[in-house]
């Protein structure tokens, strides 16, 4: 272990699956309502999975380089592997317990029964039977194939079967429907709700299907590599390859054969013969996969099991305003979602839309919604008559095909259209709008540190900056004109963008606070991020740490860096939040003796987003936007009820002190009431 686990760092992909064990956490933690507890299963669920598709299929792909450069890598990917598994596997471990030893339980509590095919009562066996004819029978593809057939059997990605041995020689293999809802509500008994899984009234009717009670139908499911490997990426018309590529992961190398437990011997054999697997592909789990379809489990009480919902602020001064525009003329506007309307982001796309002194609209999207009114005043922008650039980042993971669709319509309505350059990506969330007034040209742009996105302004936390500063605007021109081609460098001394600036003057900044401490100042650093993985950034926190910079950081998901570590890093304190909104926001505060320096922006410290994707980042200058984003970053350093320890193991012990309790989350959205 000693190359997963050293003292510098920790590893990634470890790091990230000790992300999930917090959301897991959430999962058994009692002061969560009990749908919020079981919604917590679902994400944890779906993390995985993405993290198999993915990530795992990375580490597979390592071990495809030509074995004398594979010798020379620090860490071997064979060993992470099966640490991977090691560690997926008490997961699952805990995952289960939490499901059968708190949830179910809590359920009956409420009178809310989770019941399976050997529980159904003889009317609710009858109503199965009228269920599967009426309603499944006739979407199901029966497929039974000979046992010594290698390789035979086609399994779709993420989708659900189930299996059966028929007899020595033949088993049988069968889809659950992926469009019929997951779980069955049975008519009510004695105030008693009973629900069950699609996947167990299969089980009764197809036991009835072969007149066989004693057959025992099995779960499985198949991850496979989700990653877009283009050949010759740096050529040719790399949308066009995207678009050839999106069928491949349906095909991918299977990364994870997920098999209920208890499924035989015999069974196992039979399916990493006929799927052509190995051990090192399968991963134990429960009777049931597909936990992330417990984002819909009904609630057949009348009874609220849910946390009470958090109607988003209206913004003080842009929800009132006549005109943005007017609005952000007078000062620089902060907005703060979900814990504040999204709508003021839209309103302005919209205003700069249908306002006929704009001239011109340039912006980044990189996850955009399916259907969206922002989307909709983009193309009628352009349908109007006026100049639109919109650059989109076709490699968007599990986003292309919609990414795609909205450029189409973006083109067909006269905009122009730019996608995802070779061997970059663009995961700025920037704005950039000019209107003519007497022959003048004003300038507005807005900066965030999330996406163009309705759906997920409700659920991910995040900063909005909308200014008409001179400088700012002016590079950030700069930026755009790089997308388009007609710059190769963005001049910037306001913004830091990546990958041109910003690991310099994060650089800089850093060293900056460690002269401070070598001269008996304050040396302070706070950061907030998604993910802290950069060594060279580590490294430099490191030094910072003995010189006596004291360092704060907030790291929702993987953090290499390792904390209170004697003569490394033990000025460096590390936290995480997992609430009921996802921590999304990248925030930067560096003490400077005094003359506080405050960014926000969309790039985490990974060395992707330093050195190979196009980040912006603004400097805070209103005096009062810089106290909200303070007074919010310091809430969240205070949390004792959702924040946890990182500590050298990453064992994810929750804050507890005697303070007033501090749920930075509630505390955030009653900051703006």
């Amino acid at each position: 272990m000693a190359s997963l686990y050293n003292s510098k760092y920790y590893h990634r992909d470890l790091s990230w699956l000790r992300f999930n064990h917090r959301v897991l956490q959430e999962a058994k933690d009692i002061r969560n309502p009990l749908y919020e507890r079981i919604k917590f299963l679902a994400i944890f669920s779906s993390n995985l999975d993405e993290f198999f598709k993915v990530r795992v299929s990375d580490i597979r792909q390592i071990k495809n380089i030509e074995k004398p450069l594979r010798k020379k890598l620090i860490t071997k990917p064979n060993k992470v592997l099966k640490e991977i598994r090691k560690q997926v596997h008490i997961l699952q471990e805990e995952f289960g317990l939490i499901f059968v030893g708190d949830i179910i339980p809590a359920l009956k509590q409420e009178n809310i029964y989770l019941i399976s095919t050997d529980e159904f009562s003889t009317s609710q066996k009858k109503v199965a039977e009228d269920y599967f004819k009426k309603k499944i029978k006739h979407k199901l593809k029966f497929e039974t194939h000979t046992i010594a057939e290698k390789n035979s059997v086609f399994v779709e990605n993420e989708a659900l079967y189930l299996t059966t041995l028929l007899d020595k020689n033949t088993f049988e293999i069968v889809k659950i429907p992926e469009n019929e809802d997951r779980f069955f509500v049975f008519p009510t008994k004695d105030g008693k709700h009973y629900i069950t899984f699609i996947d167990d009234i299969l089980k009764h009717n197809l036991k009835l299907n072969h007149n066989n009670s004693n057959l025992k139908y099995y779960e499985l499911k198949l991850s496979r590599d989700a990653e877009l490997y283009i050949e010759d990426e740096f050529s040719g018309n790399l949308m066009q390859k995207i678009k050839e590529s999106l069928p491949k992961r349906e095909t991918g190398q299977a990364t994870r054969i997920l098999i209920d437990s208890k499924m035989s011997k015999t069974l196992q054999n039979v399916i990493k013969q006929t799927l052509d697997v190995t051990n090192a592909d399968i991963i134990m789990g429960g009777a049931h996969h597909n936990f992330k379809d417990f984002f819909k489990f009904p609630n057949p009480t009348d009874k609220k099991l849910s946390n009470k919902v958090l109607t988003p602020q209206p913004h003080p001064v842009l929800n009132k305003c006549s005109s943005m525009f007017k609005a952000i003329d007078a000062k620089d506007q902060l907005v703060h979602y979900p814990y504040q309307s999204f709508e003021p982001v839209i309103k302005l796309i919209e205003e700069a839309a249908s306002d006929p002194k704009v001239t011109t609209i340039k912006m980044t999207l990189y996850r955009v919604a399916k259907d969206s009114r922002l989307n909709r005043a983009i193309a009628n922008a352009a349908k109007d008559g006026k100049k639109v650039v919109i650059f989109i980042e076709a490699k968007a993971r599990f986003d292309e095909k919609n990414n795609l669709k909205w450029g189409n319509i973006f083109k067909e309505n006269g905009a122009k259209v730019i996608y995802s350059y070779p061997g970059i990506k663009v995961h700025s969330k920037i704005l950039y709008i000019e209107r003519e007034i007497n022959n003048k040209i004003n300038r507005y742009c807005y900066i965030g540190t999330g996406n163009f996105n309705e759906n997920t302004a409700k659920l991910y936390t995040d900063f909005g900056l909308m200014t008409a500063n001179k400088k700012i605007t002016k590079e950030l021109n700069r930026v755009f004109l790089v997308l388009e081609g007609v710059l190769i460098v963005p001049k910037a001394k306001k913004l830091l963008i990546s990958p041109f600036t910003s690991r310099h003057k994060f650089s800089a900044m850093v060293e900056r606070e460690i002269a401070f401490a070598h001269a008996g100042k304050q040396g302070l650093i706070i950061l907030k991020m998604n993910s802290l993985e950069d060594k060279q950034m580590i490294k430099l926190l490191y030094k910072a740490s003995n010189a006596g910079v004291k360092i704060r950081l907030i790291v929702r998901g993987m953090c290499s860096l390792i904390p209170g570590i004697k003569n490394q890093s033990e000025n460096i304190t590390v936290t995480s939040i997992i609430d009921r909104y996802l921590e999304h926001g990248r925030v930067y505060l560096f003490g400077n003796n005094g003359d506080e320096k405050l960014f926000i922006g969309s790039a985490d410290w990974m060395k992707r987003n330093l050195s190979h994707r196009i980040e912006v980042i603004t400097p805070i200058l209103d005096p009062d936007n810089f106290k909200i984003v303070k007074d919010i970053l310091q809430l969240q350093l205070e949390d004792n009820v959702k924040a946890r320890i990182i500590d050298a193991e990453q064992k994810n012990e929750y804050i507890k002190n005697n303070k007033e309790p501090i749920q930075s989350q509630i505390a955030t959205y009653n900051y703006f009431k």
